[in-house]
Order: structure tokens, then C-alpha cells, then sequence
């Protein structure tokens, strides 16, 4: 049995080949990589797989029995280039399908969530036995921007008092490792998310005591923010997707889960924020 994962050489996917390999996991690993030479450092196969070239998916994909499809990063028609991996695992004859989705999957009432809806319904359409699993937010895609925040000397969003069930990354790459290496996942669905809820300002108040001065959260609206994240650059579409999903997450709830499923799958509990915080202000 051989197993593949695309976007190997993303953040999500490097950290995945590295905890299947934690595991001892010993059938191959195949890493599917836009540009094999970025991939040259991770210790596996490396075969070129581009999102949007259904030729190259299909001569990557020959011979693979077990397939993990990590979530394009690019906004600019994810559901397609799913598509084309979904079809071109079918043809190979893939056996069990891995897709990292989004936290509440079909019920998410963020726009960043209609990618993932369709896809979801594309795997079910295909046949192909999958795990879905449906990641929660990264605690990293708030902590990536701490710089910014240290310098400005505050933090933004536009989430209010919502909470915020985040996990880090490695934690839902460690659930990836489970699903492919222990029995009993096919078929279902999970819902993953941090042990422990926070706010925005709660985060704040843990960047304030690490950084040894005050960062406030400041709220913002929707409209605003979005504004702000087109001023840092990012494309409009792009910006009006984040701050759809911060603001998603303050009036609906989007990215809070109670579960503890995540923690219940991969046998711990899962990183706390203030410990995803201090090693970002740390780095």
C-alpha cells in the first residue's frame, strides 16, 4: 500500500510526512509537490502534482492506494482544482481519500467555507471511501501576524466576543497520521478543533504578559477590516474572505467546536494558544 499527500511542501503537509513517520509508519510515502525541489528535503518520493493540471495528477497518482488532499491555498477556484484531484484518484483507482476540510463543513456560514462544501459533495459524488476531516482554524494564522500587531502596537479583527476553538497546525497534522495509519476511519466525518476556546482579546491579553507590554484588541467591522487587510496588501477578494470568516466566527459561531474530538483522535490534548504564542513571539 503506498500513501500520498499533496501540498507536501506546504506548512500543513510537511508537518503531516513528518508525524507519519513519528508513527513508523512503514509503507512508502509519495509527497506531491507543485515543485518537486522544494520537496527534495523530505526524506520520501517526490512526484510532481499541480492542482490545476489534471495531466500531471494523473501520472502522480498511478499507483497510490491511499491519498490525503490537502486544501488548496489559493482562493482562485479551490473547488475546481479539487475537482481535478477527486477525478483523478477515481481513475487510479485510489482507495481511501483524506480531505482536509473546514470546521462544521456544510453548516459553515463563512464564505471561505462554499470551496469546501463543494468538495465535500464532489467526494461523496465519486464513490471513493473518504475521511473527512474538518480542520478548525490554525492558532498560526493569528500568530503569523504578530509582528505587524507588536509594531502597531495593537491587534484587529472583526470577531468581537467570539470564541475561537483554535488548534496548532502539527495537531492537525498528527489527526492526518492517525486516520492513514490506524483502523477504523473510512467513512466518517470529523469535527476538530482546540481543547480551549478564546476571544480576540484574550489572545491580546497572552501577547501583552509574554511581550512584557500592552497589545489591546481592537474590533473593528466587517467592512472595515477588510479594508485594513486590502491596505496590508492582500487582493480584494482575498481580504473580503478573511474578514467574512473573523466576522463569521463573532455572529455565528463558525470556528467555536466543544467536542474535543481532535484531542480524543490524536490521544492528547491539543497545543494551548498561550504555547503557540510564545514560541511565534520567541521565533
Amino acid at each position: 500500500m503506498t500513501l500520498a499527500i499533496t501540498g507536501a511542501t506546504g506548512q500543513l503537509g510537511r508537518l503531516a510526512i513528518a508525524a507519519l513517520k513519528a508513527r513508523g509508519l512503514e509503507e512508502p510515502i509519495v509527497a506531491l509537490a507543485r515543485d518537486p525541489a522544494k520537496a527534495a528535503d523530505l526524506g520520501v518520493e517526490v512526484r510532481r502534482a499541480d492542482y490545476r493540471e489534471p495531466e500531471s495528477l494523473a501520472a502522480a497518482l498511478q499507483g497510490i492506494d491511499r491519498l490525503v488532499l490537502i486544501s488548496a491555498s489559493e482562493f482562485d477556484d479551490r473547488a475546481g482544482q479539487h475537482r481535478n484531484v477527486i477525478e483523478a484518484a477515481k481513475a487510479a483507482g485510489v482507495k481511501h481519500l483524506v480531505y482536509t476540510s473546514i470546521l462544521k463543513g456544510l453548516d459553515s456560514p463563512a464564505l471561505i467555507a462554499e470551496d469546501h462544501k463543494a468538495t465535500e459533495k464532489e467526494i461523496a459524488a465519486s464513490g471513493i471511501p473518504a475521511t473527512i476531516l474538518r480542520n478548525g482554524w490554525y492558532t498560526e494564522n493569528y500568530t503569523g501576524s504578530l509582528d505587524g500587531a507588536l509594531a502597531a502596537g495593537a491587534m484587529i479583527g472583526s470577531a468581537g466576543d467570539g470564541k475561537l476553538s483554535t488548534a496548532a497546525r502539527a495537531d492537525y497534522a498528527e489527526a492526518i497520521a492517525v486516520v492513514l495509519t490506524e483502523p477504523g476511519h473510512v467513512g466518517k466525518i470529523y469535527e476538530l478543533a482546540g481543547d480551549t476556546a478564546y476571544t480576540h482579546a484574550e489572545m491580546a491579553a497572552e501577547v501583552s504578559k509574554i511581550a512584557g507590554k500592552a497589545i489591546p484588541y481592537n474590533d473593528l467591522p466587517e467592512a472595515e477590516y477588510r479594508g485594513v487587510l486590502e491596505s496590508f496588501g492582500l487582493p480584494g477578494p482575498v481580504a473580503a474572505i478573511l474578514a467574512d470568516a473573523d466576522a463569521r466566527a463573532g455572529d455565528r459561531g463558525s470556528l467555536f467546536d466543544d467536542s474535543r474530538t481532535l484531542s480524543g483522535l490524536i490521544g492528547r490534548p491539543t497545543t494551548p494558544m498561550a504555547e503557540t504564542v510564545a514560541a511565534a513571539l520567541a521565533g
